[in-house]
């Protein structure tokens, strides 16, 4: 092998490592969870020019096909403790995700990660995703396009978390959703969205995968990340104008 050949190979691998380096503590900031009092994250930011109220700007999608978002502000909800398992496990949910730029529509699975697709559903039916806006898009080495954060700063979550599920074996293929973590056990409210084959470690749970609406996803990867880099607010906005789940 020669030694240039040699040296693209190790920058190669040395780009790959710093990426997973990065999901290690996916999604970036969320690792903050569990640690901020109710509200928290929303005052920090409130200090930097945005809503005080929802801790994010509701600006215009510039990417083709997108709209304004529907009149609204995140509620913000909190919450002490998980909620109670109400769904039937061995039924069959689908959410549905109307946003800006169009409708994601995800099968939920239910027997695989039964608390996690509860909490889904118990906070869509809360409205706790209405409004929100996908905050971190990554278009290199790893693949996605995270949401569920009403703060939209990655440190936002509903109050409680929960343990992991279905990660026995797990990929994540496109079209894959599964949570964000702060490491074991600290899943909440953020999820992503996989819109390419990524290769990441069996350490997010795998709850749903997408069946209409992976066009959506690719209008949004295509526009690339706002400051240029890999990683970061897409430069697209995806705002979550409603998203609600309901038994087959």
């Amino acid at each position: 092998m020669s030694s240039e050949l040699q040296a693209r190979e190790l920058d190669h691998d040395r780009r790959n490592r710093q990426q997973h380096r990065r999901m290690g503590v996916p999604m970036r900031a969320v690792r903050l969870l569990g640690v901020l009092a109710a509200g928290a994250a929303v005052a920090v930011l409130a200090a930097g020019g945005v809503s005080a109220d929802t801790g994010i700007r509701l600006e215009k999608a510039t990417g083709a096909g997108c709209s304004e978002p529907a009149a609204g502000q995140p509620n913000g909800k909190q919450w002490q403790a998980e909620p109670g398992m109400v769904i039937d496990t061995s039924a069959g949910y689908t959410a549905t995700l109307e946003t800006t730029c169009g409708t994601v529509t995800i099968a939920l699975e239910a027997a695989q990660a039964p608390r996690t697709v509860n909490s889904f559903a118990f906070l869509s039916g809360e409205q706790y995703f209405d409004h929100t806006k996908c905050h971190r898009l990554t278009t290199q080495g790893i693949y996605v396009l995270q949401c569920g954060d009403p703060t939209a700063s990655g440190m936002g979550g509903p109050g409680y978390k929960f343990p992991d599920e279905n990660l026995a074996g797990a990929t994540y293929p496109a079209g894959t959703v599964a949570m964000a973590n702060a490491g074991p056990g600290t899943n909440g409210s953020q999820f992503f969205l996989v819109y390419q084959d990524t290769r990441l470690p069996a350490n997010y749970t795998p709850f749903g995968r997408i069946i209409g609406g992976m066009d959506v996803l690719g209008t949004i990867a295509a526009a690339g990340v706002q400051d240029g880099s890999g990683d970061g607010a897409p430069a697209t906005d995806m705002i979550l104008d409603s998203v609600t789940t309901v038994r087959n």
